[in-house]
């Protein structure tokens, strides 16, 4: 089967090769997947860059936490799926349900990666794709679509109709984010440093645009001027904290996911004058997935893939979620 790796000691993902391996065989409790799509994710980049947790990759490893395809092969006692099932991989392959499990995650560099032609999973690995969606749409629900629905509708501030939702510009998560917070009845207001993508958020359903250039302090702009909001999705992190505490109306909740601007320091006093409070989100369980797909399907939900490239096009798909064009997902189809 094809693959594409990164070497041990990756430090960035201009370093990624295409190499044939095996065809992998299913162990007990395993399942083989043929895959068909692929989503990118901003960990991704980190994992490449040797900056993800734990530092740079050991040994040469197959990339990516995202994607789906149809199960060819179950080992022994696996009786959740079989052979012709169409699924999507679980970020966390042992976070089933309940409090956090994380432990190892996909594309690591020590778990399974996603980002070849088959792929073995422990059983707890994949769940049902949702039944609206292709295979392209299905692959970006793993990391992002259940980053978000845990941002939303976890916790102990889970989402309500008729509330307020702030995104923090047009990524994958940000994206669906957006989709799932207007299917749940909820106004969106989205920030980003381009008039264009706004427009095009607000074509996606999100009421208010505020381009974060041209309005430096877009959190007490939105706090103050715009009657704040109930729940941000924080994608930023320590460089964007302080101002999305500042947008919070009274009790309101900062779902900290906090992986594009780590550095900085945010003091916390916003969250003393409106009662907030801030929850730590990293992706979540397999039946966080289950419950998002319920939601995708049943709302017709369909996540927006700004470009998809092919197979063999891998790091073309890598520069392209990089570099400023993108918006929503980049996906690689079979």
């Amino acid at each position: 089967m094809r693959a594409w790796m990164l070497p041990a000691g990756s430090d960035g993902f201009d370093k990624l090769f295409e190499e044939t391996l095996p065809d992998p065989e299913p162990g007990p409790g395993e399942v083989v997947v043929s895959m068909k799509a692929w989503s990118i994710n901003y960990r991704d980049f980190a994992v490449a860059a040797g900056k993800y947790f734990g530092g740079a990759l050991k040994q040469a490893a197959v990339p990516l936490s995202d994607g789906a395809g149809e199960v060819v092969a179950v080992g022994d006692g696996v009786t959740s799926v079989r052979p012709g099932d169409k699924v999507q991989s679980s970020f966390f392959p042992h976070w089933v349900e309940g409090p956090p499990r994380m432990g190892p995650a996909l594309g690591d560099g020590i778990s399974p990666g996603m980002l070849a032609e088959l792929v073995v999973l422990p059983a707890s690995g994949v769940v049902p794709i949702a039944g609206n969606l292709s295979y392209a749409q299905a692959a970006c629900m793993p990391c992002a679509g259940v980053t978000a629905w845990n941002a939303l509708h976890e916790g102990p501030r889970a989402l309500r109709p008729g509330e307020r939702v702030l995104v923090l510009g047009s990524g994958g998560v940000s994206m669906i984010a957006l989709q799932l917070a207007r299917a749940t009845g909820c106004e969106v207001i989205a920030t980003s440093s381009s008039d264009e993508k706004l427009a095009r958020m607000k074509d996606f359903g999100a009421g208010i645009g505020v381009n974060y250039k041209t309005t430096p302090d877009w959190g007490a702009h939105i706090g103050q001027q715009l009657g704040g909001v109930d729940k941000v999705v924080e994608v930023g992190g320590a460089g964007t904290a302080e101002q999305s505490m500042m947008a919070l109306r009274s009790q309101g909740e900062v779902a900290m996911i906090g992986v594009l601007a780590p550095e900085g320091g945010p003091n916390p006093r916003a969250l003393m004058m409106t009662g907030g409070s801030m929850r730590g989100i990293f992706v979540g369980s397999a039946a966080m997935a289950r419950a998002l797909n319920r939601a995708v399907e049943v709302n017709g939900i369909e996540p927006v893939i700004g470009r998809s490239f092919e197979f063999g096009e891998a790091p073309k798909a890598y520069a392209h979620a990089w570099g400023p064009a993108s918006f929503g997902k980049t996906v690689i189809e079979l």
